[in-house]
This record gives structure tokens, C-alpha cells and sequence, in this order.
């Protein structure tokens, strides 16, 4: 059949299951808004208040569903404004198709009204991008886009589409979408057997969790392997819920922020077992020093991991699920009660601590958890407030901690929360943010109460730029350089102007009260919470440091003394 180019691409998101989109329309991408507006009753479309908006609704839709996320923009400032969300995603490897319209065929490379060359822009920060010049491909194209965006190590993929192509019609043929197959043929049978010597080897092994698990569903097969292997387990924040943060193996996050058990254990090992995790500097602290009494047996999907930061001494190529699914079968049940106790002895030695008098990060977070019953998923921006959401909340489950742990993009969290929400609606979704954070996307609000989306958005207000003004205190003897916000904002009469619901707190008991409110009214709410502007993120490993010096703010006073 006969069909525009816009009702090619209508009909190949159909095709792919996509459900929900999220954009901002203009004068190149017209024709498409015209399509979908025909198809509204199949595709549903959230109109965000700005296209970077967009491109975190679609990350945060993929974190949460594990489907391919999907946004729209219209070409130059609009197709520019979703590189921040496309880099996002592309640091996390989170499967997002961005689709772009560019101004007509003729007029391209003439610097023509709205015209950017996107697929040149964002070549370094997709796993592929396309430019469609000829109408017969597009649908290819699209249908190739999606393959690429979830399969492997999953990624964002751009499209751009010039106008006059998305005007002109050619023949479409339907097609049915294959399921992913599974990969476990890909997994060298020499590395299994590696891998299986290695850990039966090993007299104090550890084990390492990254995003790559969650990312490929394999929760289940690391818990079994984790008591298999009877090895205290840690995590980074991309690997949050892979692990049951109740489970008596778990021992806390690795790195920076890191628990002391988890930091102290790593560097005390003789094998670290590295799942799906890609050794990013906040993790590793100075990479000569880095598991220095471990061997190293990384699993990942991507070879290119392999060797990258951290020199290894045995790898697993492949789908980490099918790869531990193939390990639970044959490694025989290990015992190490002597390494264990010695893990659990650091637990009760340093244990995470917090000012328990007053409003502060930590207290909010855990009262979010107990309020929630930890069943909750939790979206953040990026800084103190989240490196506490990751401490102080026990995750259970994959997908329930959607945070930018690449890039590190502050403005992502209420996006995100928004495409979390729409696309697991029945679950609750709270974003934590800080007070600098929520000002960079705080125009979303409008967004969720346009539409109705339920959201919790709790601000840790300090009112300063948190983190950085943490190592402003710690690193550059309290020079406290355009880190303070002493301005009179209101984010409760912001939210309320918005359409929303504002409640303030000041103090624990107005917190728990306003979350109480907040998570029986169902609908967007606001809550603005007054914390002191010098609480720190403990412990902390200092920049260029090896992980096993990491401190806390009892060491800081026994150096001062």
C-alpha cells in the first residue's frame, strides 16, 4: 500500500510495540504531529515543556519497562536540545530511538532556516545514527534503528528525516517484528571453564554488580550465583536492585560513596567477579591501586569493556544472564564462612551513619522507604541527594533506581520520572532532587500536572549547589565559589503556579506528614524539604585515592585532633 513518508514512521513505531512517545512538535516535523494526531487512539503522545524533557521521559520510560524509549523533535534548537538525553542514555546504555526532521533535501547544507546537521552532532554519543535520504529506506531504517538500540549492549539511535521526505509517498510493506534471540551461543565454552577454575579457586572472592545486569534481566541468575558462590556481593549505582539490598551477602555500594565494608572487602580479595560493570573512576578511586590482591573476571556483553580501565585477568564475552545461567549449572555450591565473617565484622564496624536530629538527606530517603515499604521506584538528579538515595534506600528489584550514573546529567530526574510513571503506571515514582537539580528541569511539573501524572517530587533544598560546595569544603578550604543559591525562590508556590501541589517541611515530623499527603492524593505533588547547607555525603574516598582510604566524618575529627 501507498503511504507518506510520516505514516511509514506511525506505522513502524506500531510495528515495534511502541506505546507512548514523548516530543515537542515544529515547522520540519509537521507532517508527523499530523500522522500521529490520526493515531492517537494507538499511540500516545506526552508534549513536555522543553525536548530535553523529552529525551529523559524516553530514558527514564526504557530504565523502568525495559522497552525501547521514543522521542520526537523538529529540526535545529529542537533536535539539539535532546543531546543532553541522548548522551545520557548513551553513557548508561539505555535503549532510546530519537527521532529527528531536518529541513528539506535541497536545502540541507545551506544553512537554512532550523537547520543542524543532528546526525553529525550526535555521532559520538549514539550507538548509531541515520540521516534518510531516500523515502524507499525509511522504513528499514526505522525497523534497523530499534534492532540496534536494544540488542547487544542496547543504546541510543538517531534518525533524521528530511520534511519533503516525510511529505512524499512510496510503497509499504507491513512486517512482523522477531523477538530477541538468545545470545548464550555467542559465550566461548574456553572462558566458562576459565571462569568456573577461577571461582572454585578462590579462597575470598567478591562479587561486583553493575548495570549490565540489570540491563539484561539477569537478577535472578545473580542471586543464585551469589549464594552459590557464598560471596559478599556489592553493587554501583547502575547496578542498584540486581541484588537485593536486604540480602545478608549485600555489603553496600562500591566507590567514592562507597560503604567502608564494600570498599575495604574489594581491596582485600583474591578474586573480584565483575558483572556487567564497566569500572568508571568513581568506582575504581586511583586504577593502580584498585583490587590490587585480586585477580579480576569480568563478565560483560561488550569486549570492548575488556582491558579498557581496569586491567582484567579473564573475561566472559556475552549476555550476562545467559553466561551466569550456564556457571549456576555447573559450579557446585563453595563455602567461605572464615571471608564472610570477616565482611560481616566490617559491616557492624562501619555501618552508615547519619545526624539523626533535624531534617537531612538520609532521614528523608529512609522515611520515603518506610513510608513505601521499599517498594517504591526512585528516580534522582544528580549530586548529595543521590548518592544518599543510593545509601539509605534498600532496593530489591531491578528497575526500581533510575539515576544518570554516566554523565551525570543534573536536570535528569524529573523527565525521567515522567516517562517511568506513564509507562508503570500502577507503581509509585518519586523523584529526589536537589535544589540546583530541580531548577534546571523544574518546567516539567507542568508537564505532569497537564496530564495528570502522578509524581512525588521531593527537593533536598540546601540551597546551595551541594556537592560541589562538599568539595569546596573539603578540597579548596571553604571557598565557596557560586555554589550558593540565596535567592528567594519558592518551589511551593512554583509548584501551585504549575498546577501542582507544594508542601514545605522543615523539620521530620512536617516530612512525614507531606509524603503521607503526597502518596494518597494521586496526583503531581511538590515537596519542598529544608535541609542545613553543610550535611555531607559519608563516607567519601578522596579524588586520585585508592578505595581503602575511604573516610568519614568521624576520621575528618580525629585527623583535625
Amino acid at each position: 500500500m501507498q503511504l507518506t513518508g510520516s505514516e511509514i514512521v506511525i506505522e513502524c513505531l506500531k510495528e515495534q510495540g511502541v506505546d507512548t512517545v514523548f516530543g515537542y512538535p515544529g515547522g520540519s516535523i509537521l507532517n508527523v504531529y499530523d500522522a500521529l494526531y490520526r493515531h492517537s487512539d494507538e499511540i500516545r503522545h506526552i508534549l513536555t515543556s522543553h525536548e530535553q524533557g523529552a529525551s529523559h521521559a524516553a530514558d527514564g520510560y526504557a530504565r523502568a519497562t525495559g522497552k525501547v524509549g521514543v522521542c520526537l523533535a523538529t529540526s535545529g534548537p529542537g533536535a539539539t536540545n535532546l543531546v543532553t538525553g541522548i548522551a545520557t542514555a548513551y553513557m548508561d546504555s539505555i535503549p532510546v530511538v530519537a527521532i529527528t526532521c531536518n529541513v528539506t533535501l535541497p536545502l540541507l547544507g545551506k544553512d537554512s532556516f532550523q537547520e543542524v546537521d543532528i546526525a553529525g552532532i550526535t555521532m559520538p554519543i549514539t550507538k548509531h545514527n541515520y540521516i534518510v535520504k531516500d523515502i524507499e529506506k525509511l522504513a528499514p531504517t526505522i525497523r534497523k534503528a530499534f534492532e540496534i538500540a536494544r540488542s547487544g549492549r542496547p543504546g541510543p539511535v538517531l534518525i533524521d528525516i528530511p520534511k519533503d521526505l516525510t511529505a512524499g509517498k512510496t510503497e509499504y510493506q507491513p512486517m512482523q517484528i522477531r523477538p530477541k534471540e538468545t545470545e548464550s551461543s555467542m559465550i566461548s565454552a574456553d572462558e566458562i571453564e576459565t571462569a568456573l577454575s577461577m571461582i572454585k579457586k578462590a579462597k575470598r572472592p567478591y562479587i561486583f554488580v553493575g548495570g549490565g545486569t540489570v540491563l539484561s534481566g539477569a537478577s535472578e541468575e545473580v542471586i543464585r550465583f551469589a549464594h552459590q558462590a557464598d560471596a559478599p556481593v556489592t553493587d554501583s549505582l547502575m547496578g542498584k536492585g540486581a541484588f537485593p539490598g536486604t540480602d545478608p551477602l549485600y555489603t553496600g555500594m562500591l566507590g567514592m560513596h562507597g560503604t567502608k565494608t564494600a570498599n575495604f572487602g574489594v581491596s582485600e580479595c583474591d578474586l573480584l567477579i565483575v558483572l556487567g560493570a564497566r569500572f568508571s573512576d568513581r568506582v575504581t578511586g586511583n586504577a593502580k591501586k584498585f583490587a590490587s590482591h585480586a585477580k579480576i573476571l569480568q563478565f560483560d556483553v561488550d569486549p570492548a569493556e575488556m582491558n579498557k580501565n581496569i586491567v582484567i585477568n579473564a573475561g566472559v564475552t556475552g549476555d550476562v544472564r545467559e553466561a551466569l545461567a550456564i556457571i549456576n549449572a555447573r559450579l557446585e555450591q563453595q563455602s567461605h564462612p572464615e571471608w564472610i565473617e570477616k565482611i560481616n565484622g566490617y559491616k557492624e564496624s562501619y555501618p552508615l551513619t547519619y545526624h539523626h536530629e533535624g531534617l537531612t538527606g538520609p532521614f528523608v530517603v529512609e522515611e520515603i522507604y518506610r513510608q513505601t515499604k521499599g517498594e517504591a521506584l526512585i528516580v534522582t538528579e544528580v549530586g548529595q541527594h543521590q548518592m544518599w538515595a543510593a545509601q539509605y534506600y534498600q532496593y530489591t528489584k531491578p528497575r526500581t533506581f533510575l539515576t544518570s550514573g554516566g554523565l551525570g546529567t543534573m536536570g535528569y530526574g524529573l523527565g525521567a520520572a515522567i516517562g517511568a510513571k506513564v509507562g508503570r503506571p500502577d507503581d509509585t515514582v518519586i523523584n529526589i532532587a536537589g535544589d540546583g537539580c530541580f531548577r534546571m528541569n523544574m518546567n516539567e511539573v507542568a508537564t505532569a500536572a497537564r496530564y495528570q501524572i502522578p509524581i512525588i517530587q521531593v527537593v533536598i533544598n540546601n540551597h546551595v549547589l551541594g556537592m560541589v560546595r562538599q568539595w569546596q569544603g573539603l578540597f579548596y578550604d571553604e571557598r565557596y565559589s557560586a555554589t550558593v543559591l540565596d535567592d528567594a525562590v519558592d518551589f511551593v508556590k512554583l509548584a501551585e503556579a504549575m498546577g501542582a501541589v507544594g508542601i514545605h517541611a522543615t523539620t521530620q515530623e512536617e516530612f512525614k506528614a507531606a509524603l503521607e499527603k503526597a502518596l494518597s492524593l494521586g496526583e503531581p505533588v511538590v515537596i519542598d524539604c529544608q535541609i542545613d547547607s553543610d550535611d555531607k555525603v559519608w563516607p567519601m574516598v578522596a579524588p586520585g585515592t585508592a578505595i581503602s582510604e575511604s573516610f568519614d566524618e568521624d576520621d575528618m575529627k580525629k585527623k583535625s585532633k
